[in-house]
């Protein structure tokens, strides 16, 4: 589970809507909107452990390694990345759904399958033409 998807998770098992949270955590309804909404995060950690108090979770639980590595693609490489980035975690989380193997060896293979995606990525990098590069000028 993602970010944002935690996110409206807690706050609907608290019975807050998305302006309460906002004004509770002291962001606007947008930023709510796009944490839950588009899965980003806040870039000031203030917020974060407001959000943590108010939906009463630790902010290992809220931001996993999933979302850091969804969150690197998009800084990254933007929204297209990013889009890349989820499907591929929501891939492999299917595949570990309801199987025998356990949480340690999850987040290994986990962990190698984000390796194997950055070493393609930066691999990649020399099939796109000069001037779409975003690292040139």
């Amino acid at each position: 589970m993602l970010f944002g998807e935690k996110v409206k998770l807690l706050r609907k098992e608290k019975g807050l809507t998305q302006t309460e949270l906002a004004e509770a955590v002291g962001v606007t309804l947008r930023t709510v909107q796009n944490y839950e909404g588009k899965n980003l995060f806040p870039k000031n950690q203030d917020v974060v452990n407001k959000l943590c108090k108010v939906l009463e979770t630790t902010p290992d639980y809220l931001i996993s390694d999933d979302d850091r590595f969804v969150n690197a693609a998009y800084e990254r490489g933007g929204t297209r990345d990013r889009r890349y980035a989820e499907k591929l975690v929501s891939e492999v989380s299917a595949f570990f759904f309801g199987g025998e193997l356990p949480e340690e060896d999850r987040d290994n293979v986990m962990k190698c399958i984000q390796e194997a995606y950055w070493r393609s990525k930066e691999k990649n990098k020399k099939y796109i033409p000069k001037k779409y590069r975003k690292d040139e000028e």
